[in-house]
C-alpha cells in the first residue's frame, strides 16, 4: 500500500488524512496532539514502538522546507509496513526496533506556513491577507515561496531560550524587527503556540536524543555554543557517514535561539539540525527520493545510537 503521496505539494490537510489512513491499516500506530497552530491546526506526533530508548525527530518547523515533512510520514509508512511484514529498514530489524526504541515524530511543527506556501489558505481570509501585507514589508522576499515563519511572521526556529536575546541582535540588524516572511524572532521567547506545543512536549519527555529536519545544505549541525554532549561528535559522525551530509559548525548569525539548540542547553544530551537536500527552498518535491535514501539511515541510527 502506498498511503504517503511523494509527488505532490504537502500541506496539513493531506498530513492529517494521511495518518487517518495510517492509523486504520497500522492500528498499533501512537498518533497523538501536542497542541494547535495559530489557525487551530493540530499539531501531531506520531510514536513508533514501545522501547526504552526515547527519541524525538521533527519537521517543517520553517515553511518553506515542508519536503521534510514528507520525508518522516514516509518514514513512519516504511516503518508500518516493515513492521507487519517482519522485514528491516537499512538493515536493522524494525519488530526488534519496536521493543528498543520509542520514536517519536513531529511531522509538521508549522501547519499553517506549510498551508500558505502551498496554496492552502482561502486568499480571502484575513490570515492570508495579512501574510500579504507583511510580506509587502519584505519585497526582497518572494511570496509566498519565501515564507519560513509561521502564520504571525514568526521564525518559530527562533523562539527558544538559548541566547534569544543574541538572535534577536543579529536579526534585528539586519532588518527583520517586526513580523516577517522570515527571521523575526518574536516579541519574546516562546511567544507561538507551535514553538510552545513543541518546547512543552519536550519537557514531558526524556528524550535521549532529537533530530531537527530543515533544507537544504547536506549538513549536519550539532554543536550549541561550548556544550558538548557525550558522544554527540561520534553520533554526528554515523550520521554524515550514513548519509553522505557533511558533519558541520553552526554559522554563527544562525547559532541561537533554535530548538536543538535550547534541548542541548537544557539537557546536555545530543541534538542535531539536518539540512536536507541541496538547492533553493522551497527544494522542488522531485527531489524527494534523493533526500529518503539519504536520510534513512540516518532515522533508523537516531534510534539506536
Amino acid at each position: 500500500m502506498n498511503i504517503v503521496p511523494t509527488n505532490v505539494l504537502y500541506n496539513s490537510y493531506l498530513l492529517r488524512q494521511n495518518l487517518i489512513l495510517l492509523n486504520q491499516t497500522f492500528p498499533f500506530l501512537n498518533i497523538q496532539v501536542a497542541g494547535k497552530s495559530v489557525l487551530g491546526n493540530n499539531i501531531y506526533v506520531v510514536k513508533l514502538g514501545n522501547g526504552p530508548n526515547k527519541v524525538f525527530y521533527s519537521a517543517s518547523i520553517h515553511a518553506q522546507e515542508w519536503i521534510t515533512s514528507v520525508l518522516l510520514m514516509k518514514f513512519i509508512e516504511n516503518y508500518c509496513d516493515a513492521y507487519v511484514s517482519n522485514s528491516s529498514l537499512y538493515g536493522y530489524s524494525i519488530r526488534e526496533l519496536f521493543n528498543i526504541s520509542s520514536i517519536y515524530v513531529m511531522p509538521m511543527v508549522n501547519p499553517d506556513g506549510v498551508d500558505l506556501v502551498n496554496g492552502n489558505i482561502n486568499k480571502n481570509s484575513v490570515f492570508y491577507k495579512n501574510a500579504v501585507n507583511i510580506s509587502n514589508n519584505f519585497p526582497q522576499i518572494p511570496f509566498p515561496s519565501g515564507w519560513k515563519a509561521n502564520i504571525n511572521g514568526v521564525d518559530l526556529n527562533l523562539q527558544f531560550p538559548a541566547g534569544w536575546e543574541q538572535a534577536r541582535e543579529i536579526k534585528y540588524s539586519q532588518g527583520f524587527n517586526k513580523p516577517a516572511p522570515r527571521d523575526f524572532v518574536g516579541f519574546g521567547p516562546l511567544t507561538e503556540p507551535e514553538a510552545l506545543s513543541i518546547y512543552n512536549f519536550t519537557l514531558m519527555h526524556d528524550f535521549r536524543l532529537v533530530i531537527a529536519y530543515h533544507t537544504q545544505g547536506q549538513e549536519i549541525y550539532w554543536q550549541f555554543q561550548n556544550f558538548n554532549p557525550p558522544n554527540s561528535f561520534e553520533i554526528g559522525q554515523k550520521f554524515a557517514d550514513a548519509s553522505g551530509y557533511k558533519l558541520a559548525d553552526t554559522p554563527f548569525n544562525s547559532s541561537f535561539a533554535g530548538y536543538k539548540d535550547w534541548f542541548i542547553q537544557n539537557y546536555n544530551r545530543p541534538g542535531f539540525t539536518i539540512e536536507a537536500g541541496i538547492g533553493e527552498n522551497p527544494l522542488p518535491i522531485s527531489q524527494f527520493e534523493e533526500i529518503y535514501n539519504d536520510n534513512i539511515g540516518i532515522l533508523i541510527l537516531g534510534a539506536i545510537s
